[in-house]
């Protein structure tokens, strides 16, 4: 035993040091943990469901770590201890090298990794970063501190136990940061809101839906831009602090609308939004079960893009899908100003008729109030047809007529990796949907697939995944219905594995054409032994990174 706080000796200074260099290894290897988080919203409950789903796969590679670097720290003591006694204590700091080395390797494994969204360090994760660091030179200095007092077989060797407290001290962070957060997260809402008072002619628009959203914006934004400056909120900005900062930084005064799309995962949550954006105009697109986890019910779904209608329901104007059932009954219950649109229902205010579907887009008849105009669009697929025509209501609200909105359907082009078509090499067509993925999502891709009649069909996907105790039955029905369409299958990870290939052999799918792999670089590289000229390739999700 020394005297740890013998300034003399130098073992308090290095101790020091020793806290500074874990907390900043500790930071790279909690980049996981902290990706989750922030890939869950910051909600810990999404969190510490991926930490128990995860098992051994991070946990293992942890203990591994923890593991060999304790063995090889306590046989370095030891081999000192006895050939090196005069110099023991300052040499038993050398058994840290093997614990900077393992970790470095963990390190290696965990940044090769393939990841679909990395940790983005934007201001709120910089700051809960800089409490998870702030926390880690703590304890390592008390780790350390405690060690001294041990045997010489272990002394030190705590500090390698550090790696241990990565799952918890994660969360930790953020939970204290969430008051701190609440109050910067306050201070930008009312700053948006001030600025949005500042422009009281501007045309504000809500958007919401479970799954469309993105199209829906994007649809309606090249559409008004026919006659108006837009601002709409990018990519999948959907949160509080995404569309906020969408006002603070891309809103001017030369715009005269402002399309804000609506996200959430749990209740109150579009309410929420509504109070910032303050929508006179609504589209409330296709419902289905998505984010069954965190929302907890359909009922629970249904609700919450209710408030939307609900919001502007005194003053405003709503727009409802009649071919969705959900949105459907939103629209009979909604008392305001509104409209519905359908792919095929005469009786709804805005409809289409003479539709042809093709491999390269789409051709209808729009109707609406009597008149009626021929359109065409680059998107596949019935169900981009129906978030168009959700777009058209309130274009002609706007004064837009079908002539202008007809031209402005023409333009419109394809999200990325949603239901995208890329046409590869040696006439390969590959249809990218691998942004997400939802039951009735699948099945529109899937008619999609079925319209290259004459081409060998592949379809790659891990699944669908955020359903609650819905998720096996609607993998085991996507297999079935995956079997009357493709020639080939890949299976992407091992998440839904199961219920997907007993889906496909139950669908009489031949059981040799089931490809099962890990991961999708490996099913890249199994793509290019199966695929052939003028192959058709359904790329259908992609997993979220708290899957892999």
């Amino acid at each position: 035993m020394i005297d740890f706080f013998d300034l003399s000796s130098g073992h308090f200074y290095i101790a020091i040091i020793l806290s500074f260099l874990n907390a900043m290894l500790m930071c790279f290897e909690g980049y996981k943990f902290m990706q989750i988080i922030q890939l869950n919203g910051y909600h810990l409950t999404g969190y510490f469901g991926w930490l128990k789903n995860t098992r051994e796969k991070y946990f293992g590679r942890i203990i591994m770590l923890v593991l060999l670097s304790v063995l090889a720290m306590v046989v370095t003591n030891v081999i000192f201890r006895i050939f090196a006694k005069p110099l023991q204590y300052y040499l038993s700091y050398l058994g840290l090298l093997f614990y900077f080395l393992f970790s470095g390797i963990f390190l290696k494994v965990l940044y090769n990794s393939p990841k679909k969204v990395p940790l983005k360090m934007t201001t709120r994760m910089t700051r809960s970063m800089a409490v998870f660091f702030v926390l880690c030179i703590g304890l390592t200095f008390a780790l350390i501190m405690l060690s001294s007092m041990f045997t010489q077989m272990i002394r030190y060797s705590a500090i390698a136990f550090m790696p241990l407290l990565l799952p918890l001290l994660a969360p930790l962070s953020h939970i204290i940061m969430k008051p701190f957060e609440k109050a910067i997260r306050k201070k930008y809402v009312k700053k948006a809101k001030k600025k949005l008072n500042n422009y009281p002619n501007l045309i504000k628009i809500g958007i919401t839906g479970s799954f469309g959203k993105t199209t829906i914006k994007n649809s309606l934004f090249t559409i008004l831009s026919e006659k108006y400056s837009v601002c709409k909120t990018p990519q999948n900005f959907n949160t509080p602090m995404g569309i906020t900062k969408t006002i603070l930084e891309n809103l001017s005064l030369t715009h005269q609308v402002f399309i804000a799309e609506m996200g959430a995962r749990k209740n109150g949550e579009i309410d929420e939004l509504c109070q910032i954006v303050e929508p006179r105009f609504a589209i409330v697109g296709t419902i289905g079960q998505q984010h069954m986890q965190t929302f907890g019910s359909f009922e629970n779904v249904k609700r919450t893009k209710a408030e939307l209608a609900k919001y502007v329901e005194q003053n405003g104007f709503c727009t409802f899908n009649a071919d969705n059932t959900a949105s459907n009954e939103i629209y009979l219950m909604h008392s305001g100003d509104k409209a519905c649109v359908s792919i095929s229902n005469k009786d709804c205010d805005v409809y289409a008729s003479h539709i042809k579907t093709t491999q390269s887009g789409t051709e209808f008849v729009l109707h609406s109030g009597g008149e009626k105009v021929l359109c065409s669009t680059k998107l596949l697929g019935l169900h981009n047809l129906s978030n168009i025509l959700l777009c058209v209501p309130i274009a002609q609200r706007l004064n837009l007529s079908l002539e202008e909105i007809s031209i402005g359907i023409s333009k419109i082009v394809p999200v990325e990796h949603r239901l995208q078509l890329i046409n590869a090499p040696n006439d390969v067509i590959i249809l990218d949907d691998t942004y997400n993925a939802s039951i009735d999502g699948s099945k529109w891709a899937l008619e999609v697939l079925k319209m290259f009649d004459g081409n060998k069909k592949i379809v790659i996907t891990p699944g669908l995944v955020e359903l609650g105790s819905l998720e096996r039955l609607a993998n085991y029905e996507f297999g079935e219905r995956i079997s009357k369409v493709a020639d080939e299958v890949i299976i992407v990870n091992k998440t839904n594995e199961l219920a997907i290939k007993q889906g496909l052999i139950d669908g009489k799918f031949n059981e040799a054409r089931i490809h099962c792999v890990e991961n999708n670089k490996i099913a890249q590289e199994l793509l290019k032994t199966i695929i052939k000229k003028g192959d058709v390739i359904l790329w259908e999700n992609d997993l979220p990174d708290n899957y892999t």
